[in-house]
């Protein structure tokens, strides 16, 4: 009994060992289960207006791997949707983690949460958006004389409100396709072309020399950021920052696009109603009072 007794104190501390060394390595780590457990947030990405070039969605998806690499077990899902798309969506009730939007998606609106940064046209009480790109408006001429006669071609495409541009620019012309001013411009129908970003990115490829004035008074080319779900509002907001931060906002050449520093002149609300947008359209056509116009802009 004692040799027992005495083998069994021999091998105590090996047991003890060992027993150490299965929980070590067996027993559940803190952390562990947050690695083990994705969480997927949803972007939608919805164009509104022309952009410069490539894809904005693609943009975002390069963004988003950035954003998960500073995040454990995030996975950001980012799709593309059009705007009657993301309207259909929303009447059947559904609706993402964030949503990447411009002008003429106002009906995400009263999903919104509050954001840390402020911008004047994500204001609806509180700052419930803020851009993460911007386009611009210019004029456009195939000679450096911009005090020359001749006619304008404004060019419309998307719910954004060029002749919003004109009037507070002290352009007046004719309101075209955006495709059919571009080419009507070149072809010589017109001798200026109010454009935008879309149309510099069109000459650069095709090569064509033209002399630019940029209209900095009114602009309303801005893709917006905004967060839809409280229980993922921290991740959200980690893509958020990396959109601000200075890799993204300096690789936006890439499609063509701005950086939101910069930003100037008055703008509209992005959660505008279809019925201002088309009343402010219909205002600035017909060379409305300034203060009129007015009430409905804010300024950057």
């Amino acid at each position: 009994m004692k040799k027992v007794f005495s083998r069994i104190l021999r091998l105590l501390p090996f047991a003890i060992l060992s027993a150490l060394l299965l929980l070590f390595f067996f027993y559940p780590k803190r952390g562990t289960g947050a690695k083990a457990e994705k969480r997927v947030v949803t972007v939608w990405n919805v164009d509104t207006f022309e952009g410069g070039k490539g894809s904005r969605t693609a943009f975002l998806k390069r963004a988003a791997k950035r954003a998960e690499a500073g995040r454990e077990g995030v996975y950001y899902l980012v799709s593309s949707y059009t705007a009657e798309g993301a309207e259909a969506a929303y009447a059947s009730g559904s609706a993402p983690d964030v949503l990447s939007f411009g002008v003429g998606l106002s009906v995400y609106a009263e999903k919104s949460l509050p954001l840390p940064r402020t911008f004047a046209g994500g204001m609806a009480g509180e700052c419930l958006a803020y851009p993460w790109c911007r386009g611009r408006y210019s004029l456009f001429s195939l000679t450096d004389d911009f005090t020359a006669e001749g006619k304008t071609a404004i060019s419309s495409g998307g719910s954004n409100l060029p002749v919003l541009a004109a009037r507070y620019n002290g352009v007046e012309g004719e309101v075209r396709e955006s495709l059919a001013a571009y080419s009507g411009f070149l072809s010589g129908e017109y001798r200026y072309l109010l454009g935008t970003q879309r149309d510099e990115c069109r000459f650069a490829a095709r090569g064509t020399e033209v002399f630019r004035k940029e209209l900095n008074a009114y602009c309303d080319l801005y893709q917006y950021f905004s967060v839809l779900n409280a229980e993922k509002r921290e991740d959200a907001l980690a893509l958020f920052e990396v959109l601000l931060g200075k890799e993204t906002q300096g690789a936006l050449g890439e499609i063509g696009m701005l950086p939101v520093e910069g930003a100037s002149g008055y703008t509209v609300s992005v959660f505008s109603s279809a019925e201002t947008l088309l009343k402010l359209r219909e205002d600035a056509l017909a060379g409305g009072d300034r203060k009129n116009l007015d009430k409905y802009l804010k300024s950057i």
